[in-house]
């Protein structure tokens, strides 16, 4: 059962078990969405260069976990704390709904927290790329819960300074996932970038697969099973 949430810029698309689906758990993931934003919002009025920063960022020693999160996650990737907002978003919201259904997706604008019983298909949008719809990745409940996040520098809203058709990532962390697939995604200006940017992602501690699309070129690593779509 899915239904979409908003709560100023957070628009989330969120999937539940259909017999845990009612209107007091959507009221309550609303309530849940709020209480996530909260430390976020408080912390940037406190320190308003986590948002601007475009490199890995120190935050103050008592900043709150979800800002925490981000802060590690851009460090590990080099890259802003914000490249990793989505995806802490979705992690932190999929969590707390984890609680009361066994299966979870939480989508936020391309990044997805996972939790499954059974095996899923997730197709791979890359824009005006020939092999845009055309794969999937296999996803097995053993892999989950589970970031899957996307970063592309022609699609969407999101800063890319990369010309990636689509830069997928996978690791249990979403946070991570988000901030290494901008880093992936930053990286890709041509097919000759493919090969270096795995190698990047290969690198990074907690991360577990990447999938580039650049043109009508496929490159791959990890523990990535790709099905036709």
């Amino acid at each position: 059962m899915h239904f979409q949430l908003a709560v100023e810029e957070t628009d989330l698309d969120i999937g539940v078990r259909k017999e845990r689906f009612s209107p007091e758990l959507v009221k309550w993931v609303e309530e849940t969405m709020r209480a996530c934003r909260k430390p976020l919002e408080d912390y940037i009025q406190r320190d308003p260069g986590f948002v601007h920063s475009l490199t890995p960022y120190t935050v103050f020693p008592d900043a709150p976990f979800i800002v925490q999160t981000m802060a590690e996650a851009g460090c590990l990737a080099g890259v802003g704390p914000m490249a990793a907002v989505a995806g802490a978003v979705a992690e932190w919201v999929g969590k707390a709904i984890s609680k009361r259904s066994r299966d979870v997706i939480v989508e936020n604008g391309g990044d997805i927290f996972l939790r499954t019983s059974r095996i899923r298909k997730v197709g791979i949008f890359a824009g005006d790329s020939p092999l845009s719809n055309r794969v999937a990745i296999e996803i097995r409940p053993d892999q989950t819960p589970l970031g899957i996040c996307t970063s592309s520098g022609k699609v969407g809203h999101s800063l890319s300074f990369g010309k990636a058709d689509a830069v997928v990532v996978l690791s249990p962390s979403v946070a991570l996932a988000d901030a290494v697939a901008t880093a992936g995604g930053n990286l890709v200006q041509t097919v000759d970038d493919l090969e270096r940017t795995l190698e990047f992602a290969s690198g990074i501690k907690g991360v577990t697969g990447m999938l580039i699309i650049k043109d009508d070129r496929l490159a791959v690593w990890g523990n990535v099973k790709l099905l036709p779509n």
